[in-house]
């Protein structure tokens, strides 16, 4: 099982995921593919890199080899995510920028050990990391909490934090709010497979939409006699004969160097209400 309920951050399990950019070899195909995607000009990436049109176009048709510095300066221009900068390096001929460095590697104690640190300072309430594919990494006691009862085939190795939420084997029965939820994941993968391309991001997501949704539990007796007011969309999901609430928060690296750092979020759950607080707070030993 991936997840250690300690936090420590496991190295991926599964195969790296390699650069999905448009299939079009050369470097100006690659550029002119995420600049369209990204719905910017010509003009308007010149003006934000301090080039020309006619240089971007230039570019674009491979009638001018760009620099490195501008293969870099355009890249973060058109926000494309550090893995797919490497492929423009290299097909522009130039060596990748950015290292990818497992995270078991001792270059990594310090991300390692700040990640354990945060997962468990965030206890009793639940987080964990994942990757650019949502394997999970990492995750806290909250977590390991919410998972009790899965089938254990659904705990095996590489554990998938989409794929375990939407799992009608999986936490998708106790989920009091499974049409919003589910729909709100998988327009979060739609956005994120906009933004990078991603082949193996783009399989997950088919295989999890097209899961069958299992009917939803329905108490009246554990429902507010009034809605409660909700700042961000919540998850309900039953818990030992309690419907406890969360609302989620992702977070990212800033500025990354490194691949693998680019492509770890941190999802964290913070109670939405009063009950689940006292519940949680309750199991702390």
């Amino acid at each position: 099982m991936t997840i250690v309920a300690s936090g420590a951050l496991a190295p991926p399990t599964g195969p790296t995921e390699k650069a999905t950019g448009p299939t079009d070899k050369g470097v100006g195909p690659l550029l002119r593919g995420w600049r369209e995607r990204r719905r910017v000009s010509q003009l308007e990436l010149a003006l934000r890199a301090g080039s020309s049109a006619r240089h971007i176009s230039f570019v674009e048709t491979g009638r001018s080899r760009p620099s490195e510095e501008m293969v870099l300066r355009l890249a973060e221009h058109l926000d494309i995510p550090v893995r797919e900068r490497n492929a423009l390096l290299l097909a522009a001929g130039y060596a990748p920028h950015y290292p990818e460095t497992p995270l078991d590697d001792p270059a990594m104690d310090a991300l390692r050990q700040g990640v354990q640190r945060l997962l468990e300072g965030y206890e009793p309430y639940p987080a964990l990391v994942v990757d650019a594919t949502y394997d999970v990494l990492a995750a806290n006691r909250g977590i390991a909490m919410l998972l009790e009862g899965v089938p254990e085939s659904l705990l095996t190795p590489p554990l998938n934090a989409m794929r375990l939420t939407l799992h009608p084997e999986g936490l998708a029965p106790r989920i009091r709010n499974l049409g919003e939820w589910r729909g709100h994941l998988l327009a979060q993968m739609e956005r994120q497979i906009a933004l990078h391309r991603s082949a193996p991001l783009r399989t997950l997501y088919e295989e999890v939409a097209a899961y069958p949704v299992p009917d939803p539990v329905l108490d009246a007796a554990d429902e507010p006699a009034e809605p409660a007011p909700h700042f961000a969309l919540p998850l309900r999901i039953d818990h030992d004969g309690r419907v406890l609430s969360f609302v989620s928060s992702i977070s990212t690296f800033n500025t990354p160097m490194d691949v693998t750092v680019a492509e770890l979020a941190i999802e964290t759950f913070l109670p939405a209400d009063p009950a689940t607080v006292k519940y949680l707070q309750s199991l702390q030993p």
